[in-house]
């Protein structure tokens, strides 16, 4: 048992095909950067993909594009670990405590789940209306103290909070008889407990990649437009067209940020580039304040393929060889169980399981 609990970002991306620019914006590009400060545990959640029904033969496909998204991205498989869910059962071990542990009104909270099932819930799926749960699970079962989340994941991050603080509460006894606390911080008090309370990391000046065509709508693969998104494996010729048809408004970029407000479409393309440039809105503004979006969007497409373009033909090159990436996720899910069962041995012990030591 462990009692200590490292700084540790645990993060992924669901395998549901067609990456776009906001997946990388809004997810990847950012697990990039949390390699120099963090011990990462990068996930291709392959388990939550199928809460709705995928193609078995897309669905390997699509574990495949997002590991050589991550890989091509700059993620490094040595030094941190990269690996899809399902190769490491604790997830759905831990998930079915947590099943155990959270309350049915809080998942009925749960708002993502209300857009998903939409007017049929009765013909939802149980694990699409569970889904937070196993979130909870892939995070915890890594005592992941940091999860990169965009605002729309963040009510999920709290849930998960939730669930760990319960935990805790529920089995302090325990927690303090087998030896496995730590010290955690509640608000005022320190207390100890097994689960942290994770730390969302939330910004960026594209955390919220919006549509190319409606700058009030997320981008996203189902939209019927093509247009309206950047496909991480678009040529040069694409970019460039779809950043030309994007939608814009009749005024010049304004000077300031607080010209971007009430201007959805302006705002998003602003961010895009800001994110590519690794730089904030005030400080494109300040470079293209007063220009038209003739100038502007060309710029953009510019830079969307010098920082892309590289990326699509290593994904290209990784995703011809299918061994490499079989290889890489096989040994990364090696180290994420190493870590995992570990997690999962101490829960059953302080649940009560009889031979959780084996």
């Amino acid at each position: 048992m462990s009692n200590t609990i490292p700084q540790r970002v645990f993060s992924g991306v669901q395998p549901t095909g067609n990456l776009h620019l906001g997946n990388y914006l809004g997810a990847i590009k950012r697990f990039v950067e949390l390699q120099d400060t963090f011990d990462c545990v990068y996930c291709v959640v392959d388990l939550h993909a199928v809460t709705t029904w995928q193609h078995p033969v897309e669905l390997t496909s699509n574990i495949r594009e997002v590991t050589a998204a991550f890989i091509a991205s700059g993620i490094d498989p040595e030094k941190h670990i990269v690996f899809n869910q399902s190769q490491v059962a604790a997830h759905a071990e831990l998930a079915w405590i947590f099943n155990c542990v959270a309350r049915m009104g809080w998942l009925n909270r749960m708002t993502q789940f209300k857009e998903k099932a939409g007017k049929d819930r009765e013909k939802a799926s149980v694990g699409l209306f569970a889904y937070p749960t196993l979130m909870a699970a892939d995070i915890l079962v890594y005592r992941a103290t940091h999860v990169p989340v965009g605002e729309d994941q963040k009510q999920h991050l709290e849930l998960t909070r939730d669930i760990a603080q319960k935990f805790n509460n529920d089995f302090s006894d325990r927690i303090a008889a087998t030896g496995c606390g730590v010290p955690m911080q509640v608000g005022d008090e320190t207390v100890n407990g097994y689960f942290p309370l994770t730390e969302p990391v939330i910004g960026g000046p594209a955390a919220r990649v919006m549509s190319l065509r409606d700058g009030s709508k997320k981008m996203s693969k189902s939209d019927p437009s093509d247009l309206s998104r950047i496909v991480m494996t678009d040529d040069a010729d694409a970019i460039a067209k779809k950043f030309r048809k994007a939608k814009t408004d009749p005024d010049a970029l304004p000077s300031e940020t607080e010209g971007l407000a009430d201007r959805p479409e302006a705002d998003n393309l602003v961010g895009l580039y800001a994110a590519l440039a690794g730089t904030d809105k005030a400080s494109v503004l300040r470079d293209f304040g007063g220009a038209q979006f003739g100038t502007f969007k060309p710029a953009l497409a510019d830079l969307a393929v010098e920082k892309i373009a590289p990326i699509a033909d290593e994904m290209r090159r990784l995703q011809a060889d299918p061994a490499e990436i079989d290889a890489i996720l096989k040994q990364g899910s090696q180290r994420a169980s190493a870590i995992a069962s570990s997690v999962i041995s101490d829960v059953k012990e302080i649940v009560g399981f009889v031979g959780a030591r084996g």
